[in-house]
């Protein structure tokens, strides 16, 4: 078993990475002079992966939306007691996460980590899961389900997903369905499990107060080898053109929140990974306080400071999101197609495009001294098929040509859509 050294030669850190013998792929980075440790135990598993087979299937699974989630809420629980009493004892701060890609199992502690080391790996390696477990749960998560179709942000983000994409799961909550849990049973959740929880299919990484010989040991006496599944997971057609441009929802909010959406062509790995911090860059410039689109709005009163720009991306999706809230949303999108169009035709604010880098390149290496943040980004280069410092590498290698260029490329006007959530009361 080898121990491979990764060195990021922009601010000469480094981490460990070990293909464990098991299948399990560790990113390990010792942070000298820390007192704390950050663990995540994540698989290539979210509520995105509906429809998959191993290499022992011959034909694909379709299963209900939300179960990777379902799957999260109940892998806490073993035959004797619950995960979180088994951290107490270790006095470690333990959470999960279901996102679109992946699940993830973490802790955070400043003491006793290896023991906490041993109830993480322990327990996401041995499921238990009864119908009757499995019947109280679904009242669980149907409430929570209901209360995030009452979050007013929530609410309009997945409307304009339902707006943008005909076939691609992203455009379901994360959660699912109450009518999708439904049909949830103690054995289909198994079968999630036995593909999806393959250490092929899953990454450890540790930051902080850590020693990698000392974490080895750990994952030499609790991981268990098994049989690589050669898992394959698939999405259904989707076209690059949306669904439709306007979407309408009503909640009590104090004034309408709207998303403003791009739809843009998928990518995977370096390329997904460039074209995020391209447009991210380009979105910023565009959107900054100190951008002529910001002050037009604010002067004509359409914005407030909720006002912002994101990447939205993973596999087999990629979208722009400018959102906030506005009297006029219709307007709001109006004034952004125009400055838009604008600047493909005249360039970027060079001096803004500097100034933004530069921020954006001085955050990330200041996140290299934070150990949360040093193990966050190295579970999502795995997650993404880049390497540890892909990030940073790109930042430095930016040119204000490549973010014009992409500018020009992924901010299509033409395929943008507008997600409104108003106040039912106002209505």
């Amino acid at each position: 078993m080898e121990i491979q050294e990764i060195y990021c030669p922009q601010t000469m850190d480094k981490c460990n990475f070990i293909k464990h013998h098991s299948g399990l792929s560790i990113y390990i980075c010792e942070m000298n002079g820390f007192s704390t440790t950050e663990a995540l135990f994540g698989t290539k598993y979210g509520s995105i992966n509906t429809m998959f087979k191993t290499g022992a299937d011959k034909e694909y699974t379709t299963v209900p939306e939300g179960i990777a989630h379902f799957l999260e809420h109940k892998l806490f629980e073993n035959e004797d007691c619950d995960a979180f009493a088994q951290y107490a004892k270790t006095g470690a701060n333990a959470n999960a996460y279901t996102s679109f890609d992946r699940t993830c199992y973490l802790f955070s502690c400043s003491d006793n980590y290896l023991e906490s080391l041993k109830i993480l790996l322990g327990f996401v390696q041995d499921p238990y899961f009864t119908q009757e477990t499995v019947d109280k749960e679904q009242g669980i998560i149907g409430q929570e389900i209901k209360m995030t179709n009452d979050n007013p942000s929530w609410k309009v983000l997945f409307n304009m997903l339902e707006a943008m994409y005909h076939s691609h799961p992203v455009k379901i909550d994360i959660a699912g369905t109450v009518d999708s849990i439904a049909k949830i049973d103690a054995d289909l959740l198994y079968k999630c499990y036995n593909t999806f929880y393959d250490l092929h299919n899953m990454v450890l990484v540790l930051a902080g107060n850590v020693k990698t010989d000392d974490v080895l040991k750990v994952c030499d006496e609790m991981l268990k080898t098994k049989e690589n599944m050669e898992l394959d997971t698939v999405f259904p057609d989707e076209s690059y053109e949306i669904v439709k441009k306007e979407i309408y929802g009503t909640l009590p909010v104090g004034a309408p929140i709207f998303n403003i959406g791009i739809k843009c062509k998928p990518l995977t790995g370096y390329e997904r990974l460039k074209a995020n911090m391209e447009c991210f860059i380009a979105g910023s410039v565009i959107s900054d306080p100190s951008a002529p689109l910001y002050k037009k709005l604010i002067d004509a009163g359409l914005i407030n400071s909720t006002f912002g720009f994101e990447v939205f991306e993973g596999d087999g999706f990629f979208t722009l999101i400018f959102s906030g809230e506005s009297k006029d949303p219709r307007q709001v999108m109006s004034y952004i197609i125009d400055e838009i169009e604008s600047v493909k035709a005249e360039g970027l604010d060079r001096e803004l495009y500097d100034s933004i880098k530069k921020s954006t390149y001085g955050g990330a290496i200041r996140e290299s001294n934070n150990v949360e943040a040093v193990a966050s980004s190295l579970i999502n280069a795995f997650m993404s098929g880049v390497e540890p410092y892909d990030q940073i590498k790109v930042l430095s290698e930016m040119t204000y040509d490549d973010v014009q260029k992409a500018l020009i490329e992924r901010f299509d006007t033409k395929n943008m859509l507008l997600s409104v959530i108003e106040n039912k009361e106002a209505l």
